[in-house]
């Protein structure tokens, strides 16, 4: 009876969170209407809040749901601590990838003022303490100074991510022009705070991405262009 009884509500809260990613898919708004969220995954009004509590807790749910991310980093455990630290970048952008309409709904209600949920549900403790173990293995195998506060760089990390986010938002940026343009800030911003050898890892990781932005390099070969004209 138990077993059933568990069964139905494990049911029951995937069709919300289903329901919570089409919506925010069909909508552009991640900022959810909890009638709107049982109606669509036809549920009485009360069966959200009793399963979740709050809409931040299911915009939560949804994100952990599409993710599986731990299991698929674990694949990087040999690579050095700087490394880890793109790679996590780069498959945090693949979602993206593979689902651009639900996360630039998601982003265009995160980057709002009024927003304070949707971002708290993203830029949590958990999801805060997972770079931070990233950045502190890079002080104590040496590639960071380690008079660097880590705590500082992760929110510097974090302020190119949604520049990033906020150029594609605004259209000013292709969903395939993201993982060069997160993986160059944050190996220039790395390379800054890196010890000499850790510098070395991150100035050839500058160049390749320097070279998968072709976009970039165009606009300052014009400029270039334009210099030599005017002299």
């Amino acid at each position: 009876m138990e077993n059933r009884r568990d069964t139905a509500k494990a049911e029951r809260r995937s069709r919300i969170i289903k329901a919570a990613r089409d919506l925010i898919r069909e909508t552009g708004d991640a900022g959810l209407s909890m009638r709107a969220l049982a109606a669509k995954a036809g549920l009485s009004l009360a069966t959200p809040y009793n399963l979740f509590g709050s809409k931040r807790a299911v915009l939560v749910a949804v994100l952990e749901d599409i993710k599986g991310f731990g299991a698929r980093f674990a694949r990087f455990k040999s690579l050095d601590p700087l490394e880890r630290i793109l790679r996590a970048a780069k498959l945090a952008v693949s979602y993206y990838e593979d689902d651009p309409m639900f996360y630039r709904a998601l982003w265009t209600s995160i980057l709002a003022a009024s927003a304070s949920e949707e971002r708290s549900a993203i830029f949590n403790q958990k999801r805060d303490s997972f770079w931070m173990k990233l950045l502190d293995d890079a002080v104590d195998e040496g590639l960071l100074l380690p008079e660097i506060d880590t705590a500082v760089l992760l929110r510097n990390l974090d302020y190119t991510f949604r520049s990033v986010m906020l150029h594609w938002v605004i259209a000013e940026i292709e969903i395939e022009d993201i993982q060069a343009a997160v993986g160059y800030g944050y190996a220039l911003a790395l390379r800054g705070a890196a010890t000499a050898k850790g510098q070395q890892l991150m100035l050839k990781r500058l160049r390749t991405f320097q070279a998968q932005c072709p976009k970039l390099s165009a606009r300052r070969t014009g400029r270039t262009a334009d210099v030599e004209t005017m002299a």
